[in-house]
């Protein structure tokens, strides 16, 4: 710990963002970076403290007050070296985690003011690729070959630990590129596509091979892989998405929320899409179903279309600013959120039921809404809603539903095995991650639901671990 109080005299600084103005005009990402010598400053406001909760917060296990001093002392890459220890890909989670860490910083308990450690590791990770530190190293192979099927941040994490453990890794992805949600959930202007082109380009270097538009389940059987394969990890995230099966759902302009940021990202690759699988805002009333940050993604990209206004939606109350005394520390605190793309131009409202998408002529042109209240029974548990017959309809010429995602696609790899699925149909599997299936794990959003990118990381490193496990006493014998 090189400066014992720095936590008394250094105040918290984010980069921010860049300005409104300049930023909806175009696609780069909107997040600023501070000069080295503020970035060490607030690396050096960690108090190294006796029992780091951020670290026990951390599902992969970042060990931050060390790589925290390092970056304080200027010793970026033995920072990055301790830091990709346990995150296979920081230049990740340093943009898009909600970083667990800061929720539980003693600092953020304390005073509010949780040390930035999300962008510190961002700082600490493009250091690293700047300056060099960042080297394919390609291992002696053991022999063993395994298949990951699925090339989002849990088969990523997946296929670069094996890969370090020696096996022959190659990744099956049925788009057109690899990234998963990566590319093609997440906007380029939260996550540049560029760091994970560098990104896939050291994981080849390094002997990974990528097939792409190879969709497992369906060009590829399954019983191909087991049978090719002394190992299959599935890794196939969970893409179905809530759906919203209200009167008028089949109107044209009502659309997922993956339809229209998939899209989005797919024409600034350069990718060619036919004009019915296109989707332009400008002009158009749009709203947007669903709170959360898939539908904070689609009110930015509606913003950087042009649309002529953008309202969100959500069922529940709105929460409160700054602290939420009904989740208190060690949970998830649910408080506002504002993310940069709410400040860009949009209204948001709360504890709104969609009843209908209302249309004419074939055409839709609004959304019925009736706000609802939330009761907690007498006896306790869960608040129910209650309608409470006070109805509008908003103006909409699009709409899209960010309600979140419910499992995995059932006509790929799990049509064609015996899977155990648990009620929600998310792949159920026993601690170890064993499917049951010879041979075949199972890790990330296909396992767990729809999570967090850091979540399916980590997840992907535990199955890694499993197979390794599998492998050696497999040949053991």
């Amino acid at each position: 710990m090189g400066d014992p109080k720095a936590f008394l005299t250094v105040h918290r600084l984010e980069a921010g963002y860049r300005p409104v103005h300049d930023r909806i005009h175009d696609y780069s990402e909107v997040e600023q970076t501070l000069n080295t010598s503020d970035r060490r400053k607030q690396a050096s406001r960690c108090m190294d403290c006796g029992v780091p909760f951020c670290h026990w917060a951390c599902p992969v296990g970042n060990r931050q007050p060390e790589w925290q001093d390092l970056l304080y002392r200027g010793r970026f890459e033995e920072a990055y070296r301790i830091l990709e220890q346990t995150c296979d890909f920081p230049e990740f989670t340093g943009r898009i985690c909600p970083a667990l860490c800061e929720k539980s910083c003693v600092l953020k308990l304390s005073a509010d003011e949780p040390v930035t450690i999300r962008e510190n590791e961002a700082a600490i990770a493009e250091t690293a690729f700047r300056e060099g530190y960042v080297k394919p190293v390609e291992p002696v192979r053991n022999g063993l070959k395994v298949a990951v099927v699925g090339s989002g941040p849990a088969g990523l994490a997946a296929a670069n630990r094996l890969n370090r453990k020696e096996y022959t890794v190659t990744v099956y992805e049925k788009d057109e590129l690899p990234g998963g949600l990566l590319r093609f959930g997440i906007p380029n202007f939260k996550l540049s596509k560029k760091i994970i082109d560098r990104r896939i380009r050291l994981m080849e270097q390094e002997g990974i091979v990528f097939k792409t538009g190879a969709a497992v389940g369906k060009d590829i059987p399954m019983e191909a892989l087991i049978g090719e394969y002394d190992a299959v990890c599935l890794a196939i995230g969970a893409e179905v998405p809530r759906d919203l099966p209200v009167p008028g759902r089949e109107l044209p302009g009502v659309h997922f929320a993956l339809e229209l940021l998939g899209m989005q990202n797919r024409v600034l690759q350069g990718i060619d899409l036919p004009p019915e699988k296109r989707i332009d805002a400008r002009g158009k009333h749009v709203v947007v179903i669903g709170g959360g940050d898939t539908g904070s993604d689609c009110v930015g990209t509606a913003v950087r279309h042009g649309a002529k206004s953008i309202t969100q939606i959500e069922i529940m109350p709105a929460p409160p600013q700054g602290y939420n005394p009904k989740t208190p520390w060690p949970m998830y605190p649910q408080v506002l959120k504002t993310s940069s793309s709410h400040e860009e131009g949009c209204t948001r409202r709360w504890s709104l039921a969609t009843n209908r998408f209302v249309g004419q002529e074939g055409k839709l042109v609004g959304v019925e809404v009736e706000q609802v209240v939330w009761e907690t029974p007498a006896q306790g548990g869960r608040p129910q809603m209650k309608k409470t017959g006070k109805t509008e309809v908003i103006p909409a010429d699009l709409v899209f539903l960010a309600m979140g995602f419910v499992s995995p696609r059932q006509d790929g790899p799990v049509s064609q095995l015996s899977l155990a699925t648990d009620a929600r149909g998310n792949i159920a599997v026993d601690a170890s991650l064993f499917t049951g299936t010879d041979k075949v794990f199972a890790a990330g959003d296909a396992v767990s639901g729809a999570s967090l990118v850091v979540r399916a990381m980590a997840s992907g490193q535990k199955a890694a671990r499993e197979i390794d496990r599998y492998l050696k006493k497999q040949h053991e014998r």
